[in-house]
């Protein structure tokens, strides 16, 4: 953590929080894998080694929400058991990338927040996805189990299936209910991130400019209560403001499920300076993802100019979807995403764990799906990782926070019951 202000260059920062939270010592020079000399099997096969010892654990799987779009959750349409056109998750190439446990990721498009439209969609929404998950471990019970604390996670990883958690992805899905809040934990959910790309009604996003200043008093109780039922509290997607407040509250261990360093790429989506130099202090993690857009300087600017396009296109067809939906693809085509490289991303690992957005967005050279996440591996081994930060990197720094927050909810529950707060009483 920083005591005083030091002013020092950005990456000699990261550098330094690096061995403060991780103890890592020297890093070699950036060296792409795709460049690296034959020498570099040798890192594939430790790497591999040590996906056998620990649980790779990602923090963002949006598997689940393909199914719900591409299938109609109907999961003989879209089979995890063998390769699908456009999906990067199947359970071969789980096996192939040694991908020990998740955070399947629950997600429905925000459909309803006030006059948005109705918000007990997003609740069913919530739900079905949630449904998904469970029947996909019914369906292959030799493969997937469930996973509720750090504990189950370790012992599923060594009976040599694939453990999961689920993640709740955005707050509108309680639909401001705290009663929905403590039953989704009872299903399985243990972090929730706070809002998705639209505001809900206590809590800014990223995307939108804050209405609330960051979390109303309502969403600091919101945290409260996470924090008592030992749910991680995840600030992905959230505006700055709302980070500031949720580390200001939590009693607990705070993650970003998956995010990138603002140092990496200047835009709001991703984590500053200054919040991540207090994840150290709370217990939190930070894990990286694959997002091109979010990964390099060079991604913000192309992600920008998309924007400016979009608008510009909306501006000049007002209310005609279809021409504005065909003017960006035409644009894309001519503009294509600028090269993004595992490389990249491993210049991303700070306070880490692995939060990949697969099937949500993540496509980078080299680590296009989940069975090619020991190429990341490698190239931390590479750069000068121990074999021990390396494993806290995979999955023990994340079950680490989960056991703080478990052991907060134990804490928590003995002084206090369930609150009874409602979001009509406290943000008048």
């Amino acid at each position: 953590m920083m005591l005083r202000v030091v002013v020092v260059p950005l990456a000699v920062a990261l550098a330094i929080l690096a061995a403060i939270a991780i103890g890592t010592g020297t890093i070699a020079p950036r060296v792409d894998a795709a460049q690296a000399s034959p020498a570099a099997d040798r890192f594939l096969e430790r790497a591999r080694a040590l996906h056998r010892q620990v649980p790779l654990i990602d923090g963002h799987n949006d598997y689940p929400f393909q199914v719900r779009q591409k299938a109609g959750r109907d999961l003989e349409k879209l089979d995890i058991t063998g390769s699908q056109p456009g999906i990067a998750t199947d359970i071969e190439r789980l096996k192939r990338g040694g991908v020990g446990g998740m955070f399947f990721s629950a997600y429905a498009p925000i459909s309803g927040q006030g006059a948005l439209g109705n918000p007990q969609e997003a609740v069913r929404g919530a739900l079905e996805q949630i449904d998904v998950i469970h029947r996909i471990t019914e369906r292959y019970p030799n493969v997937f189990e469930q996973a509720l604390t750090a504990d189950d996670m370790e012992r599923i990883f060594e009976t040599g299936k694939l453990g999961w958690f689920i993640g709740l992805e955005g707050g509108h899905h309680i639909d401001s209910s705290l009663g929905a809040l403590r039953m989704f934990y009872r299903l399985g959910v243990r972090y929730m991130t706070l809002t998705w790309n639209d505001r809900n009604p206590w809590a800014d996003t990223w995307f939108l400019p804050p209405e609330h200043g960051g979390l109303t008093r309502f969403g600091e109780e919101v945290v409260r209560e996470m924090n008592w039922l030992g749910m991680l509290v995840d600030i992905a997607h959230v505006h700055e403001e709302t980070m500031e407040d949720v580390l200001r509250i939590a009693e607990a261990p705070v993650i970003i499920s998956h995010g990138s360093a603002r140092a990496r790429g200047d835009v709001g989506r991703n984590v500053p300076d200054h919040i991540i130099s207090q994840l150290p202090k709370n217990g939190g993690v930070l894990m990286v993802f694959f997002m091109q857009q979010y990964s390099s300087s060079e991604g913000v600017r192309h992600a920008a100019a998309q924007q400016a396009e979009r608008q510009r296109l909306a501006a000049l067809h007002p209310g005609d979807q279809d021409a504005v939906r065909a003017g960006v693809e035409a644009w894309q085509k001519a503009n294509p995403l600028p090269r993004v490289t595992v490389g990249d991303i491993a210049d991303n690992i700070d306070h880490i764990g692995l939060g990949s957005d697969f099937d949500g967005g993540a496509n980078i050279v080299g680590l296009e799906d989940v069975s090619k996440f020991p190429n990341l591996t490698a190239e931390l081994l590479r750069r000068g990782y121990s074999d021990t930060d390396v494993k806290k990197i995979l999955g023990l720094n994340v079950l680490r926070a989960l056991r703080g927050a478990e052991a907060t909810a134990r804490r928590l529950q003995r002084q206090r019951p369930a609150s009874a707060a409602l979001i009509e009483q406290l943000d008048k």
